[in-house]
């Protein structure tokens, strides 16, 4: 008697490229949109926030002259420098007003910046409208007194003397001394550029 054997043939159902991809794209965002219901920050988020780096104003309504700039980098901050902003509080007069508060976007740097007033090492600000809504604050720098080779002149506007407070003051730029803003300048070569200013106080 002769035994008939049934051959099954069985089919594995592949699931296409295309679709899989899709699916690892939905299970992305869907971990995204979790994270940010229960208030977690994606990792690639988190070492963005820490890799990042911002210049920090705080102006000091009881001595302007004695304010602060700040370079952080994350959450830390790696340096504090005193600066000063303006001859007078009021952030809506031109030319001699201190910095409005707000962010601004930091433009470029340069060591031997040559500008009318401002010289030597530099950094460019954005113009920023002030508290009125309609005073528009421009040509706004950070920057010390020196030459144009960051070296000092023999009279004022381009000689820094520590013992004159007035040093300090501006038509409005944050202002530091002038060994400090080249510290600064390599420190931010080192650890990178800012793409931001924060002004509070």
């Amino acid at each position: 008697m002769r035994t008939t054997h049934t051959t099954h043939t069985i089919r594995t159902t592949r699931t296409p490229r295309r679709t899989r991809m899709t699916r690892s794209a939905t299970a992305a965002l869907a971990a995204g949109s979790i994270a940010l219901l229960t208030g977690l920050t994606p990792p690639t988020a988190q070492a963005a926030a820490a890799d990042t780096v911002h210049l920090k104003f705080d102006k000091n309504p009881a001595a302007p002259s004695d304010s602060r700039l700040s370079v952080v980098k994350g959450a830390k901050v790696w340096a504090t420098y005193r600066a000063g902003s303006g001859t007078t509080k009021n952030e809506c007069a031109t030319g001699r007003g201190w910095l409005p508060n707000g962010t601004y976007a930091v433009g470029k740097h340069y060591r031997t910046y040559n500008g009318r007033l401002i010289k030597g090492y530099a950094i460019r600000l954005a113009d920023k409208v002030c508290s009125d809504g309609r005073t528009k604050r421009t040509e706004l720098f950070i920057h010390s007194e020196m030459t144009v080779n960051g070296g000092q002149g023999g009279s004022e506007p381009r000689k820094w003397t520590d013992t004159n407070p007035n040093d300090f003051l501006s038509n409005g730029c944050v202002k530091l001394r002038p060994e400090e803003i080249k510290k600064m300048f390599r420190l931010l070569d080192r650890i990178g550029w800012p793409k931001t200013l924060k002004v509070t106080g």
